[in-house]
């Protein structure tokens, strides 16, 4: 089926860093539909020929060796670029023309990519209402909107109300990178396709959970920026509830978009919301030391670089079972990584030392950059009576399978394309989200919350972030993988 693909804001970072290597790998594969056309819109004035070339230049870097010359010649045609600005209303009025001439009596689909500062979603949104672009006739008319969704629970309510006068819900695309991973699409796979981890998936096996998104980067040039963010806005509202719900959910009854999304609304509908009286208690904020000393950042500000939440996920399966959400900059590697910690052995049969701690099994699964899973248990050490050591079964993907991991973005543009939207965030997904990171948010900026503990760069963090995880009778997995 034709697809035209146009992209808002095209002048941008992500356009050029994400969007069209993503689009040329895919053609490159050959899994772009064999009629798409891509067009750019922004208001910085380009030619055809000189937005390809500054696209070819970004492409060759961020491809790297799976750049093809004579594969770009045959798919730079298919780019062109509309200069136009979001707030005139006749702009939208030309590129409507224009698609119109490009796409030919036959018409095609249509993806609208909303690469923009989020300031410009609603009014993107309203002009493309205005001109009689969204109308699903002979062809699909789908819109793809990039996170923040919202700053709050407030913003994002208007926001979705403001996108559903002009779009219908099955048109829309709220689109986070982390779930376009194939690590993370194979947590179901792991879960749903192999009967062995499912039975005991579940309270009665699961001491708790842990996931942890951790950053080396610091903040730098995004100082401005992120000071009004934070760590909960910026991490926990999508990327670290994306994997919670994932881990906690029920099987669906088929593998399919909406069904898939119902369960994921069921576990944030079951989590517990926090009182405020239990902020400081259950969650932990904390900056690295020299925050303060980045470009934009005030020189007195409060703003959390690292955060702990312990959430509780209330229903048959997950009662009584806590979930450590755990992110950070300036941390001792980069790693995102859902461990399952298993309870112990309930009766244990062999002295292991009163140094061992008697560590039970846990299933590790790594979503970046060391992407695999990890099986720890309990093993002989041979020739050494019954000395007893926790090993692990390891599997990583680069090794196994031969190949390169490809870009979310790949997978997260086909998808559109194809109008699978199993991946992508649904309005009640997103506002019950923000329903339970804002009172923490709120509390954390009231003052009501845990103290701010700073933190040296290149470790896990403060270090009451330690000793609260071992008042709570568990420890922190602060491995780093071994990249090879």
């Amino acid at each position: 089926m034709a697809q035209t693909i146009v992209i808002f804001g095209a002048s941008g970072d992500l356009t050029s860093r994400k969007l069209i290597p993503a689009l040329y790998e895919l053609y490159r594969k050959g899994r772009l539909p064999e009629a798409t056309r891509i067009v750019g819109f922004s208001r910085t004035p380009f030619s055809d020929d000189a937005w390809r070339e500054q696209l070819r230049q970004s492409t060759v870097r961020f491809v790297g060796a799976d750049f093809r010359p004579d594969v770009w010649d045959t798919f730079a045609p298919s780019i062109r670029y509309h200069p136009g600005d979001i707030g005139r209303r006749e702009d939208f009025e030309s590129l409507k023309s224009y698609l119109a001439a490009w796409e030919g009596e036959g018409g095609a689909a249509r993806v609208y990519y909303l690469s923009t500062a989020p300031k410009f979603y609603e009014p993107a949104i309203a002009q493309l209402g205005a001109a009689d672009m969204v109308v699903e006739k002979q062809h699909a008319r789908r819109v793809v909107i990039e996170k923040p969704f919202g700053v709050d629970l407030e913003t994002a309510g208007r926001l979705n109300a403001h996108v559903h006068t002009v779009f219908d819900e099955s048109q829309v695309y709220r689109i986070d990178h982390y779930l376009g991973k194939e690590t993370v699409q194979n947590v179901l796979v792991l879960r749903f396709a192999n009967g062995i981890f499912e039975p005991i998936w579940n309270r009665n096996y699961v001491e708790h959970v842990q996931i942890t998104a951790a950053e080396e980067t610091v903040v730098g040039r995004r100082g401005a920026y992120y000071d009004d963010v934070g760590i909960l806005r910026d991490m926990f509202q999508n990327h670290l509830l994306q994997l919670l719900t994932l881990t906690a959910m029920d099987p669906p009854a088929r593998y399919e978009a909406e069904a898939i999304r119902d369960e994921k609304v069921k576990v944030l509908r079951a989590v517990r919301h926090m009182a405020r009286g239990d902020v400081a208690s259950h969650t932990i904020r904390g900056q690295y030391r020299k925050y303060r000393d980045e470009p934009g950042v005030p020189a007195e500000s409060e703003t959390a670089t690292f955060g702990v939440v312990k959430l509780h996920v209330d229903n048959w399966r997950w009662q009584g079972v806590p979930f450590f959400l755990r992110s950070g900059k300036a941390m001792s590697c980069q790693t995102t990584q859902v461990v399952i910690q298993f309870r112990r052995a309930p009766h244990m049969l062999f002295d292991l030392g009163p140094d061992s701690g008697h560590e039970a099994n846990r299933l590790v699964l790594q979503v970046q950059p060391a992407e695999g899973i990890q099986l720890h248990f309990h093993t002989k050490v041979p020739d050494e009576g019954m000395k007893l050591r926790l090993t692990d079964l390891s599997l990583r993907f680069k090794e196994k399978f031969r190949s390169t991991m490809p870009e979310a973005y790949q997978r997260l543009l086909l998808d559109v394309m194809q109008g699978d939207a199993s991946l992508f965030s649904r309005a009640d997904e997103v506002e019950l989200a923000w329903g339970i990171i804002d009172p923490i948010q709120q509390a954390w900026q009231d003052g009501d919350g845990p103290p701010l503990s700073l933190y040296e760069a290149g470790g896990w963090g403060p270090p009451n972030a330690t000793e609260w995880m071992e008042r709570q009778n568990h420890n922190w997995f602060d491995v780093c993988p071994v990249l090879k």
